[in-house]
């Protein structure tokens, strides 16, 4: 390709998106540049405190379990008391317990403390990503979701290149680094995000778009309680699979930092490894992206699904630095897939007002992969070796693509209409839009574009 046709390449990439979208983007970049706690914690727990790889793992579920948490009652607070003070109210409280981990001696104290970080730093997921709903429009969903991944990878991996040498050094470091990047996003919060949920059914523009859906089961948009998105009996047949998947990819931050530690390799060692991770998807996933965001959603669901499993089992026959990053290229391949097109199918089956809780259901599935996935992976490989481990994980990921294929035969078109003016509340009680290329900030709405 010639330098003028990655350019234009990059210009569309990037191009039609509101500025709203580019101060959550920048909020997310600068949150995972900080990123310490979950991909450390193993580590932190079985080699600077000597704890085995049981109760690294049981101390990492607490952190799944209040996840779990705060999953759904994130969701119900994104929908009801809006995107912006759930943001700010997780992003504060996890800057303070994130630090506060840091100090913890006792075993006990270590657990508790790592269950309410686990519920503080999921409970931002349901709003950033119903926040991220409301100013994109329907088209440009999945590339918006492709460009929010893309930059939790690039802070992903400089910060777990950085923080693993960080780690040789001083861990508490790694804690109140991530504690202070937290707050700075807190900020950015603050100063640049209006609110964007949407208004309610009865006010006009957006009374049509928010009783449309196309996944079914959960009713009018206006009455969806957490108990209809329950009911909801193909969505939560894809939460189900994407705990599977969530299983797979969680191993990642828990099974492969306690393998390879038994292995001989050092903190910077799995750092330098899993930071391939994080680069393949800065390199691949916008061009990838470009490639597969008009395609058929059940097909590369299907085949990511397969991908992830088999390249995590490849692990089991690595020995070498080389060999480890060669698997973590497999599923991340898998991963650049499977996530901006799972994120688009969860936004295409949820009712607009409804995202909240429906984010927050999606959200939980891979918060109980992070309670189970750590207490898999420590049992199994204490009492059978991680050769087991990885083998599970290609039965996992063949299971999951079945369920893909079985689940979306005879899915609905998206029917929601593009973000015609959808009203959205400014900062200060003023009218924006959610839709279109502004932010919704008050301004006089643009033009709707209609999807097309």
């Amino acid at each position: 390709m010639s330098v003028a046709s990655v350019r234009r390449a990059a210009r569309e990439s990037v191009s039609g998106l509101p500025p709203t979208f580019w101060w959550l983007w920048t909020s997310t970049l600068v949150n995972r540049l900080g990123a310490f706690v979950a991909t450390f914690m193993t580590m932190y727990l079985t080699l600077d405190r000597g704890y085995s790889a049981f109760f690294a793992g049981l101390v990492v579920a607490l952190h799944g379990l209040g996840g779990v948490i705060s999953s759904l009652v994130a969701g119900v607070m994104t929908d009801r008391l809006g995107r912006r003070p759930t943001l700010l109210a997780a992003q504060a409280s996890t800057a303070f317990s994130v630090a506060l981990l840091g100090f913890m001696e006792h075993p006990a104290a270590i657990a508790a403390v790592a269950l309410l970080v686990g519920m503080t730093s999921n409970a931002s997921r349901p709003a950033v990503q119903a926040m991220m709903a409301d100013i994109v429009r329907p088209e440009d969903r999945v590339r918006a979701f492709a460009l929010n991944y893309w930059a939790i990878n690039l802070g992903f991996a400089i910060s777990s290149t950085a923080a693993g040498f960080v780690a040789e050094y001083s861990y508490l470091a790694g804690f109140l680094g991530e504690a202070a990047l937290t707050l700075v996003c807190a900020v950015l919060v603050y100063v640049k995000l209006p609110e964007s949920r949407p208004e309610r059914a009865g006010t006009g523009a957006g009374d049509g778009a928010a009783k449309e859906r196309s996944g079914g089961g959960a009713g009018d948009a206006d009455e969806v309680r957490l108990g209809g998105v329950l009911r909801d009996r193909r969505f939560m047949g894809i939460v189900g699979l994407s705990f599977l998947i969530s299983l797979i990819f969680t191993q990642g931050s828990v099974g492969l930092p306690v393998a390879m530690g038994q292995e001989g390799f050092s903190p910077a060692d799995y750092g330098l490894v899993v930071a391939v991770n994080g680069i393949l998807i800065v390199v691949l996933q916008l061009p990838v992206t470009r490639l597969i965001e008009h395609r058929d959603p059940q097909k590369l669901l299907v085949v990511s699904s397969v991908l992830a499993g088999y390249g995590f089992a490849l692990t089991a026959f690595a020995g070498s630095l080389w060999a480890y990053a060669l698997t973590v290229l497999v599923w991340t391949l898998a991963e650049i897939v499977n996530s901006p097109t799972q994120m688009g199918l969860v936004v295409r089956m949820s009712p607009v007002h409804g995202r909240g809780r429906y984010q927050g259901v999606y959200t939980m599935s891979w918060a109980v992969a992070s309670l189970v996935a750590p207490l898999m992976a420590g049992f199994v490989i204490d009492r059978y070796g991680a050769g087991w481990l990885w083998a599970a994980t290609g039965v996992l990921g063949t299971v999951a693509g079945l369920g893909y294929w079985a689940l979306m035969r005879d899915l609905p078109a998206e029917t929601e209409p593009a973000a015609e003016g959808a009203v959205v509340a400014g900062p200060a009680g003023g009218a924006g839009t959610a839709g279109g290329a502004g932010p919704a900030t008050g301004a006089e709405p643009e033009p709707a574009r209609v999807q097309g």
